[in-house]
Protein backbone atom coordinates (compact mmCIF):
# COMPACT_ATOMS: atom_id res chain seq x y z
CA UNK A 1 0.00 0.00 0.00
CA UNK A 2 1.23 3.63 -0.86
CA UNK A 3 0.93 6.65 1.20
CA UNK A 4 -1.42 8.93 -0.24
CA UNK A 5 0.18 11.85 -2.22
CA UNK A 6 -2.32 15.04 -0.79
CA UNK A 7 -1.11 16.43 2.51
CA UNK A 8 -2.17 14.62 5.76
CA UNK A 9 -4.29 16.83 8.03
CA UNK A 10 -3.60 17.01 11.39
CA UNK A 11 -5.12 18.81 13.91
CA UNK A 12 -3.27 19.08 17.73
CA UNK A 13 -5.87 20.19 20.61
CA UNK A 14 -4.14 21.19 24.08
CA UNK A 15 -3.67 23.82 26.66
CA UNK A 16 0.20 24.05 26.54
CA UNK A 17 2.25 25.31 22.88
CA UNK A 18 4.89 27.13 21.56
CA UNK A 19 6.40 30.04 22.78
CA UNK A 20 6.25 28.24 26.45
CA UNK A 21 10.21 26.98 26.90
CA UNK A 22 9.33 24.15 29.32
CA UNK A 23 7.16 21.09 29.73
CA UNK A 24 4.55 19.89 27.58
CA UNK A 25 4.14 23.41 25.69
CA UNK A 26 7.86 23.34 24.62
CA UNK A 27 7.33 19.18 23.48
CA UNK A 28 3.93 20.28 21.67
CA UNK A 29 6.25 22.85 19.27
CA UNK A 30 8.66 21.37 18.44
CA UNK A 31 6.57 18.26 17.60
CA UNK A 32 4.26 20.34 15.52
CA UNK A 33 7.10 22.54 13.69
CA UNK A 34 8.82 18.86 12.50
CA UNK A 35 5.27 17.77 11.22
CA UNK A 36 5.05 20.83 9.33
CA UNK A 37 8.50 20.70 7.78
CA UNK A 38 8.07 17.29 6.74
CA UNK A 39 4.28 18.25 5.00
CA UNK A 40 1.90 17.64 7.24
CA UNK A 41 -1.10 20.32 7.36
CA UNK A 42 -0.97 21.20 10.73
CA UNK A 43 -3.87 23.24 12.95
CA UNK A 44 -3.45 23.83 16.67
CA UNK A 45 -6.48 24.95 19.11
CA UNK A 46 -4.21 26.23 22.04
CA UNK A 47 -4.32 28.74 24.47
CA UNK A 48 -2.32 32.01 25.29
CA UNK A 49 1.53 30.63 26.60
CA UNK A 50 0.70 31.06 30.55
CA UNK A 51 3.46 28.55 31.66
CA UNK A 52 5.44 27.58 33.83
CA UNK A 53 4.94 30.92 35.75
CA UNK A 54 1.44 31.12 35.93
CA UNK A 55 0.61 34.21 34.07
CA UNK A 56 0.00 35.15 30.58
CA UNK A 57 3.32 36.18 28.39
CA UNK A 58 4.06 39.91 27.74
CA UNK A 59 1.66 39.94 23.65
CA UNK A 60 -0.91 37.62 24.64
CA UNK A 61 -4.42 38.19 25.64
CA UNK A 62 -6.41 35.68 28.44
CA UNK A 63 -9.58 36.88 27.10
CA UNK A 64 -9.56 36.94 23.22
CA UNK A 65 -9.60 34.37 20.56
CA UNK A 66 -6.70 34.63 18.28
CA UNK A 67 -5.04 33.38 15.23
CA UNK A 68 -1.54 33.05 13.91
CA UNK A 69 0.98 31.24 11.92
CA UNK A 70 4.05 29.39 13.34
CA UNK A 71 6.54 27.35 11.51
CA UNK A 72 4.39 26.61 9.00
CA UNK A 73 1.23 25.58 10.95
CA UNK A 74 -1.79 27.83 11.86
CA UNK A 75 -2.48 28.23 15.72
CA UNK A 76 -5.56 29.13 17.05
CA UNK A 77 -5.67 30.53 20.59
CA UNK A 78 -8.79 30.39 22.96
CA UNK A 79 -9.50 32.59 26.21
CA UNK A 80 -8.50 31.00 29.31
CA UNK A 81 -8.45 31.56 33.52
CA UNK A 82 -4.69 31.60 35.22
CA UNK A 83 -4.42 31.42 38.60
CA UNK A 84 -1.53 32.61 40.25
CA UNK A 85 -1.12 29.54 41.51
CA UNK A 86 -2.25 25.98 39.58
CA UNK A 87 -3.17 23.94 42.58
CA UNK A 88 -6.38 21.65 43.56
CA UNK A 89 -10.11 23.39 42.75
CA UNK A 90 -7.75 26.72 40.51
CA UNK A 91 -6.25 24.38 38.38
CA UNK A 92 -9.20 22.27 37.50
CA UNK A 93 -11.15 25.45 36.99
CA UNK A 94 -7.96 26.58 34.60
CA UNK A 95 -8.91 23.19 32.82
CA UNK A 96 -12.45 23.40 32.27
CA UNK A 97 -12.35 27.55 31.42
CA UNK A 98 -10.26 26.17 27.92
CA UNK A 99 -11.98 23.18 27.06
CA UNK A 100 -15.25 25.53 27.16
CA UNK A 101 -13.66 28.55 25.55
CA UNK A 102 -12.40 26.11 23.09
CA UNK A 103 -15.24 24.06 21.42
CA UNK A 104 -16.62 26.67 18.80
CA UNK A 105 -12.87 26.20 17.45
CA UNK A 106 -13.06 22.47 18.13
CA UNK A 107 -16.13 22.34 16.23
CA UNK A 108 -14.90 24.74 13.67
CA UNK A 109 -11.72 22.43 12.87
CA UNK A 110 -13.05 19.00 13.49
CA UNK A 111 -15.28 20.18 10.74
CA UNK A 112 -11.99 20.47 8.47
CA UNK A 113 -12.33 16.30 9.04
CA UNK A 114 -8.57 15.84 10.18
CA UNK A 115 -7.27 12.47 9.63
CA UNK A 116 -6.19 12.51 12.80
CA UNK A 117 -7.13 14.42 15.97
CA UNK A 118 -4.25 14.61 18.83
CA UNK A 119 -4.98 15.70 22.13
CA UNK A 120 -2.41 16.12 24.77
CA UNK A 121 -3.06 15.78 28.24
CA UNK A 122 -5.27 16.69 30.46
CA UNK A 123 -8.00 14.02 29.03
CA UNK A 124 -11.08 14.66 31.36
CA UNK A 125 -11.04 18.17 29.98
CA UNK A 126 -10.10 18.32 26.77
CA UNK A 127 -11.73 14.27 25.96
CA UNK A 128 -15.32 14.82 25.88
CA UNK A 129 -15.98 17.21 23.13
CA UNK A 130 -13.22 15.18 20.61
CA UNK A 131 -14.31 11.95 21.41
CA UNK A 132 -18.10 13.10 20.96
CA UNK A 133 -17.24 14.99 17.60
CA UNK A 134 -15.06 12.07 16.49
CA UNK A 135 -17.58 9.78 16.73
CA UNK A 136 -20.19 12.09 14.56
CA UNK A 137 -17.41 12.88 11.71
CA UNK A 138 -15.68 9.51 11.93
CA UNK A 139 -12.31 11.46 12.51
CA UNK A 140 -9.26 9.19 13.87
CA UNK A 141 -8.59 10.28 17.71
CA UNK A 142 -4.84 9.77 19.07
CA UNK A 143 -4.18 10.48 23.29
CA UNK A 144 -0.64 11.33 24.46
CA UNK A 145 -0.45 11.18 28.17
CA UNK A 146 2.61 13.42 29.06
CA UNK A 147 1.57 13.24 32.69
CA UNK A 148 -0.91 11.04 34.43
CA UNK A 149 -2.01 14.42 36.46
CA UNK A 150 -5.13 12.94 37.96
CA UNK A 151 -3.52 10.10 39.76
CA UNK A 152 -0.42 12.52 40.75
CA UNK A 153 -3.26 15.28 42.04
CA UNK A 154 -5.20 12.59 44.57
CA UNK A 155 -1.55 10.69 45.45
CA UNK A 156 0.09 14.54 46.29
CA UNK A 157 -3.02 15.72 48.17
CA UNK A 158 -3.57 18.45 45.48
CA UNK A 159 -7.16 17.11 45.12
CA UNK A 160 -8.71 15.81 48.58
CA UNK A 161 -8.22 11.72 48.59
CA UNK A 162 -11.84 11.26 49.28
CA UNK A 163 -12.75 7.66 47.89
CA UNK A 164 -16.03 8.11 46.10
CA UNK A 165 -14.29 11.15 43.65
CA UNK A 166 -11.19 9.56 43.60
CA UNK A 167 -13.18 6.23 42.19
CA UNK A 168 -15.18 8.75 39.87
CA UNK A 169 -12.28 11.02 38.25
CA UNK A 170 -10.34 8.23 37.91
CA UNK A 171 -12.92 5.66 36.51
CA UNK A 172 -13.67 9.33 33.90
CA UNK A 173 -10.52 9.55 33.07
CA UNK A 174 -10.24 5.36 31.99
CA UNK A 175 -13.26 5.84 30.24
CA UNK A 176 -12.52 8.58 28.37
CA UNK A 177 -9.51 7.32 27.31
CA UNK A 178 -10.23 3.91 25.95
CA UNK A 179 -12.59 6.00 23.91
CA UNK A 180 -9.59 6.96 21.50
CA UNK A 181 -8.09 5.15 18.75
CA UNK A 182 -4.75 5.35 19.84
CA UNK A 183 -3.13 6.31 23.35
CA UNK A 184 0.74 6.50 24.24
CA UNK A 185 2.79 7.51 27.05
CA UNK A 186 6.52 8.57 27.32
CA UNK A 187 7.63 6.23 29.34
CA UNK A 188 7.55 1.99 29.55
CA UNK A 189 6.08 1.98 33.31
CA UNK A 190 3.72 4.59 31.79
CA UNK A 191 2.26 2.56 28.80
CA UNK A 192 2.12 -0.26 31.58
CA UNK A 193 -0.27 2.31 33.63
CA UNK A 194 -2.49 2.83 30.77
CA UNK A 195 -2.75 -0.79 30.84
CA UNK A 196 -4.15 -0.84 34.38
CA UNK A 197 -6.41 1.93 33.37
CA UNK A 198 -8.08 -0.98 30.61
CA UNK A 199 -7.02 0.86 27.38
CA UNK A 200 -6.62 -1.84 25.16
CA UNK A 201 -2.46 -3.18 24.57
CA UNK A 202 -3.04 -2.87 20.35
CA UNK A 203 -4.25 0.73 20.97
CA UNK A 204 -0.86 1.65 22.84
CA UNK A 205 1.94 3.82 22.08
CA UNK A 206 5.41 4.41 22.76
CA UNK A 207 6.07 8.18 21.92
CA UNK A 208 8.94 9.36 24.09
CA UNK A 209 10.34 13.02 24.68
CA UNK A 210 13.12 14.00 23.20
CA UNK A 211 16.14 16.02 22.84
CA UNK A 212 17.32 18.27 19.96
CA UNK A 213 20.88 16.98 20.23
CA UNK A 214 22.18 19.34 18.21
CA UNK A 215 21.42 22.20 20.27
CA UNK A 216 22.56 20.47 23.99
CA UNK A 217 25.58 18.86 23.53
CA UNK A 218 28.89 19.54 25.60
CA UNK A 219 30.80 22.43 25.31
CA UNK A 220 34.72 22.76 25.26
CA UNK A 221 35.86 23.38 28.34
CA UNK A 222 37.49 26.62 27.86
CA UNK A 223 34.06 27.65 26.88
CA UNK A 224 32.46 26.16 29.87
CA UNK A 225 34.56 27.58 31.95
CA UNK A 226 34.25 31.27 30.97
CA UNK A 227 30.34 30.78 31.70
CA UNK A 228 31.20 29.35 35.20
CA UNK A 229 33.42 32.39 35.69
CA UNK A 230 31.50 35.10 34.93
CA UNK A 231 28.69 33.38 37.03
CA UNK A 232 31.30 33.50 40.07
CA UNK A 233 32.17 30.00 40.55
CA UNK A 234 35.82 29.16 40.55
CA UNK A 235 38.04 25.85 39.48
CA UNK A 236 37.60 24.13 42.71
CA UNK A 237 33.53 24.92 43.19
CA UNK A 238 31.08 21.97 42.77
CA UNK A 239 27.97 23.45 40.42
CA UNK A 240 25.08 21.66 41.38
CA UNK A 241 22.03 22.42 38.99
CA UNK A 242 18.47 21.87 38.67
CA UNK A 243 16.62 23.56 36.08
CA UNK A 244 12.97 23.19 35.18
CA UNK A 245 9.53 23.99 36.99
CA UNK A 246 9.11 24.57 40.71
CA UNK A 247 5.72 22.88 40.82
CA UNK A 248 4.71 21.08 43.58
CA UNK A 249 5.63 17.44 42.21
CA UNK A 250 9.30 18.16 42.38
CA UNK A 251 9.92 18.08 45.96
CA UNK A 252 12.36 21.02 45.52
CA UNK A 253 12.66 21.34 49.68
CA UNK A 254 14.86 18.63 49.42
CA UNK A 255 17.51 20.66 47.64
CA UNK A 256 17.35 23.15 50.38
CA UNK A 257 17.54 20.31 53.31
CA UNK A 258 20.64 18.75 51.45
CA UNK A 259 22.20 22.46 51.11
CA UNK A 260 21.70 23.13 54.50
CA UNK A 261 23.59 19.87 55.60
CA UNK A 262 26.33 20.76 53.27
CA UNK A 263 26.90 24.49 54.37
CA UNK A 264 30.06 23.70 55.95
CA UNK A 265 31.22 22.33 52.29
CA UNK A 266 31.28 25.77 50.73
CA UNK A 267 32.80 24.08 47.85
CA UNK A 268 29.59 22.61 46.42
CA UNK A 269 26.92 25.19 45.28
CA UNK A 270 23.42 24.84 44.14
CA UNK A 271 21.37 26.22 41.38
CA UNK A 272 17.48 26.16 41.20
CA UNK A 273 17.33 27.61 37.80
CA UNK A 274 13.28 28.12 36.97
CA UNK A 275 9.83 29.84 37.62
CA UNK A 276 6.36 27.86 38.90
CA UNK A 277 3.94 27.43 41.96
CA UNK A 278 6.51 26.87 44.45
CA UNK A 279 9.48 29.25 43.75
CA UNK A 280 8.53 32.13 46.08
CA UNK A 281 7.70 29.43 49.08
CA UNK A 282 11.56 28.06 48.34
CA UNK A 283 13.12 31.38 47.89
CA UNK A 284 11.68 32.21 51.18
CA UNK A 285 12.89 29.31 52.94
CA UNK A 286 16.27 29.83 51.69
CA UNK A 287 16.45 33.06 52.86
CA UNK A 288 14.83 31.83 56.21
CA UNK A 289 17.84 29.33 56.45
CA UNK A 290 20.52 31.84 55.36
CA UNK A 291 21.31 29.39 52.81
CA UNK A 292 24.33 31.31 51.30
CA UNK A 293 25.43 28.15 48.90
CA UNK A 294 21.51 28.46 47.18
CA UNK A 295 21.41 30.52 43.91
CA UNK A 296 17.56 31.40 42.58
CA UNK A 297 18.05 31.61 38.75
CA UNK A 298 14.90 32.65 35.99
CA UNK A 299 13.83 30.64 33.74
CA UNK A 300 16.55 31.07 30.35
CA UNK A 301 15.91 31.28 27.46
CA UNK A 302 16.53 28.47 24.53
CA UNK A 303 19.87 30.45 23.03
CA UNK A 304 21.29 30.27 26.51
CA UNK A 305 19.95 26.92 27.88
CA UNK A 306 22.90 24.72 26.38
CA UNK A 307 25.43 27.24 28.20
CA UNK A 308 23.40 26.52 31.37
CA UNK A 309 23.04 23.21 31.10
CA UNK A 310 26.96 23.00 30.63
CA UNK A 311 27.89 25.16 33.76
CA UNK A 312 26.80 22.37 35.75
CA UNK A 313 29.54 19.34 37.37
CA UNK A 314 25.84 17.54 38.46
CA UNK A 315 22.79 17.79 37.46
CA UNK A 316 19.59 16.79 39.93
CA UNK A 317 16.19 15.16 38.89
CA UNK A 318 13.87 15.92 41.93
CA UNK A 319 10.49 13.99 42.34
CA UNK A 320 8.50 13.23 45.56
CA UNK A 321 8.08 9.70 46.19
CA UNK A 322 4.56 9.35 45.41
CA UNK A 323 4.61 10.99 41.99
CA UNK A 324 7.69 9.11 40.97
CA UNK A 325 5.96 6.16 38.81
CA UNK A 326 3.26 8.86 37.21
CA UNK A 327 5.59 11.53 35.45
CA UNK A 328 8.21 11.21 33.24
CA UNK A 329 10.00 14.51 33.59
CA UNK A 330 10.87 16.31 30.18
CA UNK A 331 14.09 18.04 31.53
CA UNK A 332 15.85 14.65 31.92
CA UNK A 333 16.43 14.80 27.73
CA UNK A 334 18.56 17.88 28.20
CA UNK A 335 20.39 16.65 31.41
CA UNK A 336 21.66 13.44 29.65
CA UNK A 337 22.60 15.34 26.05
CA UNK A 338 24.53 17.93 27.78
CA UNK A 339 26.96 15.20 28.74
CA UNK A 340 27.36 16.45 32.78
CA UNK A 341 26.78 13.84 35.41
CA UNK A 342 23.09 13.25 36.66
CA UNK A 343 21.57 12.64 40.35
CA UNK A 344 17.78 11.50 40.19
CA UNK A 345 15.48 10.69 42.98
CA UNK A 346 13.68 7.79 42.06
CA UNK A 347 12.21 4.70 43.33
CA UNK A 348 12.86 1.27 41.70
CA UNK A 349 11.03 0.30 39.03
CA UNK A 350 9.90 4.07 37.80
CA UNK A 351 10.94 5.23 34.41
CA UNK A 352 13.69 7.52 35.94
CA UNK A 353 15.15 5.06 37.60
CA UNK A 354 15.43 2.57 34.78
CA UNK A 355 17.16 5.24 32.57
CA UNK A 356 19.80 6.56 34.90
CA UNK A 357 20.19 1.97 34.93
CA UNK A 358 20.54 1.82 31.67
CA UNK A 359 22.62 4.94 30.61
CA UNK A 360 24.54 4.77 32.96
CA UNK A 361 24.80 8.29 33.98
CA UNK A 362 25.15 8.80 37.39
CA UNK A 363 23.57 8.20 40.56
CA UNK A 364 20.02 7.04 41.81
CA UNK A 365 19.14 8.37 45.85
CA UNK A 366 15.56 7.29 47.52
CA UNK A 367 13.05 10.34 46.97
CA UNK A 368 12.43 13.36 49.36
CA UNK A 369 15.79 11.90 51.12
CA UNK A 370 18.37 14.74 51.74
CA UNK A 371 20.52 12.87 53.83
CA UNK A 372 21.38 10.24 50.67
CA UNK A 373 21.61 13.18 48.75
CA UNK A 374 24.14 14.75 50.32
CA UNK A 375 25.75 11.96 50.63
CA UNK A 376 25.66 11.33 46.97
CA UNK A 377 27.07 14.97 46.33
CA UNK A 378 29.79 14.46 48.52
CA UNK A 379 31.00 11.30 46.76
CA UNK A 380 30.82 13.12 43.22
CA UNK A 381 33.12 16.10 44.82
CA UNK A 382 36.53 15.01 44.79
CA UNK A 383 35.71 12.80 41.75
CA UNK A 384 35.89 14.17 38.59
CA UNK A 385 37.04 11.26 36.30
CA UNK A 386 33.87 9.74 37.50
CA UNK A 387 31.35 12.58 36.97
CA UNK A 388 33.31 12.81 33.12
CA UNK A 389 32.44 8.99 32.35
CA UNK A 390 29.14 9.34 33.87
CA UNK A 391 28.68 12.50 31.32
CA UNK A 392 30.32 10.70 28.34
CA UNK A 393 27.62 7.67 29.06
CA UNK A 394 24.75 10.56 29.21
CA UNK A 395 25.51 11.98 26.15
CA UNK A 396 26.15 8.56 24.11
CA UNK A 397 22.46 7.33 25.79
CA UNK A 398 20.77 10.29 24.63
CA UNK A 399 22.57 10.43 20.92
CA UNK A 400 21.78 6.84 20.81
CA UNK A 401 17.75 6.87 22.02
CA UNK A 402 16.59 10.57 21.97
CA UNK A 403 17.58 12.18 19.05
CA UNK A 404 14.96 14.87 17.89
CA UNK A 405 14.31 13.34 14.43
CA UNK A 406 15.06 9.56 15.23
CA UNK A 407 12.00 9.89 18.18
CA UNK A 408 9.45 11.81 15.25
CA UNK A 409 10.17 9.28 12.19
CA UNK A 410 8.94 6.76 14.66
CA UNK A 411 5.85 8.91 15.34
CA UNK A 412 5.42 9.21 11.49
CA UNK A 413 5.59 5.29 11.34
CA UNK A 414 3.04 5.05 13.67
CA UNK A 415 0.81 7.42 11.88
CA UNK A 416 0.90 4.70 8.50
CA UNK A 417 0.62 1.74 11.20
CA UNK A 418 -2.98 3.45 12.50
CA UNK A 419 -3.87 3.79 9.01
CA UNK A 420 -3.45 7.60 8.36
CA UNK A 421 -2.32 8.71 4.76
CA UNK A 422 -2.81 5.25 3.35
CA UNK A 423 -4.76 4.58 0.74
Amino acid sequence: MARSSRQIKLLLYSINFAPELTGIGKYNGEMVRWLAEHGYDVRVVTAPPYYPHWKVQEGYSAYRYTAEEWNGAKVWRCPVWVPKSGSGIKRLLHLFSFAVSSIPLLIRHMLWRPDVCLVVEPPIALSPMVVALAAILKVKTWLHVQDFEVDAAFELGILPNHKGLNSFIVGLEGWLMRRFNTVSSISEPMTQRLLKKGVSQSKIRLFPNWVDISAIHPLPESVRNKYRQEMGYRDGDLVVLYSGNMGEKQGLETVLDTAERLRSMPNITFILCGDGVAKKKLEEKARTKQLTNVRFLSLQPAEKLNELLNMADVHLLMQKRNASDLVMPSKLTGMLASGRAVIAMAEESTAVYTVIQQSRAGMLVPPEDADKLAEALVSLADRADDRKLCGTHAREYAVAHLGYNSVMSKFQQTMIEIGVGIK
